[in-house]
């Protein structure tokens, strides 16, 4: 069966309840599929319109009073809100797979009044509620999904259109208390949780929704060797001198039992001075490696610059106090010394091997988002127009 994109809209209540990371755990472990893009929107009226406009369909299965309820409520909960005049946030993934569609509707499900179970992401997140005379009193849709594949790609296009004007890095779409002064943090959920299609990636980020910062940007990342250089550049230094001691004694064991004769403590001392810097160079390679999937020592110049075998998601977390809120849940680089409940000592494994990367502070976050280009490279859209063709 030919390659399908299938799209996932999580609507700006399921965004605004937290709910991103369950959902996002449920479409990868049950679909199989291969998460390829992903952008946030602030959507413009005239998107919005355009959108709605396409909604009810013969070609879906879903009843046709329910499409009708999505129509609206797309018009009144996507446009920006009235009161506040702010656009309102909603993020878009974009799924790559055999039967892609089909698989996603089949995670997302139907709405109706009379299911009470939890299967799908509907039965769990929606919910649509009516009166005695069968009036709709409430109703939240969770997600929205293209019903086929034809009207996958006809919306995928249309979302691409608007894509650089309404999407990327979103601003000024939180109303904030005047004694707050919100920051901006990235976060790295690592190679580590794409090994196979499981559900960790939206866990982790289930963790980091327990801040009640808000996600104003989200894009897949494939880092390149060169950007995983520079974007680790600072630890070089680090690397090259904090292992020394360990290194020294290392060394000292390996010639006290291999040659039988004792290292006093000054010459111990000046192995680590030798050999440190060596094992902090093959640290930091490894590290490289892990991110990218090539190390610097692999690559030719042209290699250098094209993107990696590796997957990581980068999310902006915007909020009071973000980077801090973002470390705590996060936890130390050592996932043995993380305390119980934060992300690392919940899915990391080693220093390297731990889980996600937040950075430290607000202005390492601008370098580092610089870097990946998060805000200035529209991947969302040249991964539609790769697959569809450019109109």
């Amino acid at each position: 069966m030919p390659q399908q994109l299938a799209y996932v809209i999580i609507t700006p209540y399921s965004l605004h309840k937290s709910r991103t990371g369950g959902i996002l755990a449920r479409l990868i472990s049950r679909t199989s599929l291969e998460l390829v893009a992903a952008r946030m929107f602030a959507p413009s009226r005239e998107l919005v319109d355009e959108y709605s406009q396409v909604i009810v369909s013969a070609n879906d299965p879903q009843d046709r009073r329910i499409q009708e309820l999505i129509r609206d409520y797309i018009l009144r909960n996507l446009s920006p809100d009235p009161k506040t005049k702010k656009r309102r946030r909603v993020m878009m993934l974009v799924f790559q797979g055999d039967d892609a569609v089909r698989k996603v509707r089949s995670v997302i499900g139907n709405i109706s009044a009379d299911r009470r179970g939890g299967e799908t992401i509907r039965d769990t997140y929606g919910d649509l509620i009516l009166d005695e005379p069968n009036q709709v009193r409430y109703f939240e849709p969770a997600v929205l999904a293209a019903p086929n594949v034809e009207e996958a790609e006809m919306k995928l296009k249309l979302w691409a259109r608007y894509s650089d004007s309404d999407g990327g890095l979103l601003k000024d779409t939180i109303v904030y208390p005047a004694s707050e002064k919100p920051e901006q943090t990235l976060v790295l959920i690592k190679p580590d949780n794409f090994r196979f299609p499981t559900g960790r990636p939206g866990n982790v980020i289930d963790f980091f929704s327990r801040t009640g910062l808000y996600i104003v940007a989200i894009k897949v990342q494939r880092m390149s060797t060169a950007e995983a250089i520079e974007f680790y550049n600072p630890v070089r230094e680090i690397l090259r001198s904090k292992l020394n001691d360990v290194v020294a004694g290392k060394a000292k064991a390996v010639i006290e039992k291999e040659l039988g004769f004792k290292v006093p403590a000054e010459e111990e001392k000046a192995l680590g001075k030798l050999l440190g810097p060596l094992s902090g160079d093959q640290q930091f390679e490894n590290i490289v490696k892990f991110m990218s999937g090539r190390s610097p020592s692999e690559c030719d110049p042209p290699a250098l610059n094209q993107p990696g075998s590796e997957k990581c998601i980068a999310l902006v977390y915007e909020g009071h106090e973000a980077v801090r809120k973002i470390r705590d849940v996060l936890g130390p680089t050592d996932p043995s010394k993380a305390p119980p409940g934060s992300i690392r000592r919940e899915f990391g494994s080693t220093i390297m091997v731990n889980a996600a990367h937040a950075s430290d502070s607000a202005e390492n976050a601008s370098r580092e988002m610089a870097i990946i280009r998060l805000g200035q490279e529209n991947t969302f859209k040249r991964g539609i127009e790769d697959f569809f063709g450019k109109p």
